[in-house]
């Protein structure tokens, strides 16, 4: 099963991103962004012929979604007032309890609009990647300029020649050895978010080798 959250970040504009909204088997909005999925929804999902397709949940704190959809919506509302968590997190948590069955979540709409919710967000992802209730789901970030997703050990990536690849690591510590990059990241030592973006792959699958199994975050074109 295929779940698309959608945050209340820049709206997907291209075709990819939108694809996984109208595709999913569930959709859940977090707070605020049901009112720009209520906004784009004919364009996404086209003119409906009886009833618009609506998300299956709206998840957060409500701080950001004005009554008049509280009202309307009250059927799919799920407030969870704990501050503990981002409507994020709160929504990727939600999804996973409510279909164990989920196999794949896309989140779209978690960057733009502000540096500080993208960054968050964008981390976030590392964090889902140890989180025992998430083990076996695959979480991606995508948006219109890239996909974000989360790697905890020695892994091969099939990327495509030619793509941008960006890796990032919270741990100081980790070392990862590279192959099928044009840059090779060997050695690095990531202790600035800076020092092994802006690379590109040069072979079709890339393969990172951990020194250690730890936390990083991976961002392709």
């Amino acid at each position: 099963m295929d779940i698309a959250i959608l945050c209340n970040g820049a709206f997907p504009r291209k075709d990819y991103p939108r694809y996984l909204l109208r595709s999913a088997d569930r959709i859940v909005c977090c707070d605020g962004a049901l009112v720009s999925f209520l906004r784009h929804t004919e364009t996404i999902f086209g003119r409906p012929s009886d009833a618009p397709r609506l998300p299956d949940a709206v998840v957060g704190d409500m701080d950001s979604l004005p009554a008049k959809y509280r009202r309307l919506y009250s059927d799919r509302i799920v407030p969870v007032a704990e501050q503990e968590h981002n409507d994020q997190t709160k929504a990727v948590l939600y999804a996973a309890a409510r279909w164990p069955e989920v196999t794949d979540i896309h989140i779209l709409g978690a960057t733009g609009l502000r540096e500080d919710h993208t960054i968050g967000n964008l981390s976030l992802l590392m964090e889902y990647a140890r989180m025992e209730e998430l083990r076996g789901i695959r979480i991606e970030s995508v948006s219109d300029y890239g996909t974000a997703f989360a790697v905890t050990d020695t892994c091969e990536l099939e990327v495509g020649e030619g793509r941008r690849f960006s890796l990032f690591s919270p741990d100081n510590s980790l070392r990862i050895r590279s192959e099928g990059l044009v840059w090779p990241t060997d050695g690095v030592v990531f202790d600035n978010w800076w020092k092994a973006t802006l690379n590109r792959a040069s072979a079709d699958t890339v393969r990172l080798t951990f020194s250690h199994p730890s936390l990083a975050l991976i961002i392709l074109d």
